[in-house]
C-alpha cells in the first residue's frame, strides 16, 4: 500500500459514514474476518493478505475496496488483541445486534471465505476454537436466511 492510500484511509476512517459507500457492510464483513482472526492470540500476518485477496474477489477487484476491508479487520482484531475495550464476546455481541437490525448481512457469512482463515492456525485448540466459531457463525446465518 502506498502513502496516499494510507493518508486518504486515516481519513476516510475519520468520517467512513459519510464517505464510504455501503460503510455497514464493510464493517459487518470486517467483524467477521475480525472475529475469525483474534480467536488467534498471534494472529499470522498472512491473515490480512488472505482477507485482502478474498476481498479482491468480493469486490471485483476494486483495490481501494479490498484494502479499506482488510485496514478495518485488522483495526478491530489489535483492539480485541490488545484489550482495547473489545473482546471475543463483544465482537459476538456486535454481530448478533447488526444481524437482528440488518438480517442481509446474514448473506454476508461465506463459510468458504472463513474457512481458510484456520488453516493459517498451526495450534490445535486455536482450530477446534475457530471451527466453533465457524459453527457458531454457520448457525446465525441460517436462522437469518431462514426469516428472510
Amino acid at each position: 500500500m502506498n502513502f496516499a492510500f494510507k493518508l486518504k484511509y486515516r481519513f476516510f476512517n475519520a468520517f467512513r459514514e459519510l464517505f464510504v459507500h455501503h460503510h455497514g457492510s464493510l464493517e459487518f464483513r470486517a467483524k467477521v474476518f475480525a472475529l475469525m482472526i483474534a480467536a488467534n492470540d498471534n494472529p499470522p500476518e498472512e491473515s490480512y493478505i488472505l482477507v485482502k485477496e478474498m476481498a479482491m474477489d468480493i469486490y471485483n477487484n476494486d483495490e481501494n475496496r479490498a484494502n479499506l476491508l482488510m485496514l478495518n479487520t485488522k483495526e478491530i482484531v489489535e483492539k480485541v488483541v490488545t484489550d482495547n475495550g473489545l473482546d471475543i464476546d463483544k465482537l459476538v455481541l456486535h454481530i448478533q445486534q447488526e444481524l437482528k437490525i440488518v438480517p442481509r448481512y446474514a448473506n454476508k457469512i461465506d463459510m468458504k471465505l472463513l474457512k481458510p482463515l484456520v488453516l493459517l492456525t498451526k495450534d490445535e485448540e486455536t482450530i477446534d476454537y475457530q471451527e466453533r466459531i465457524l459453527e457458531f457463525l454457520s448457525k446465525l446465518k441460517n436462522e437469518y436466511t431462514e426469516n428472510n
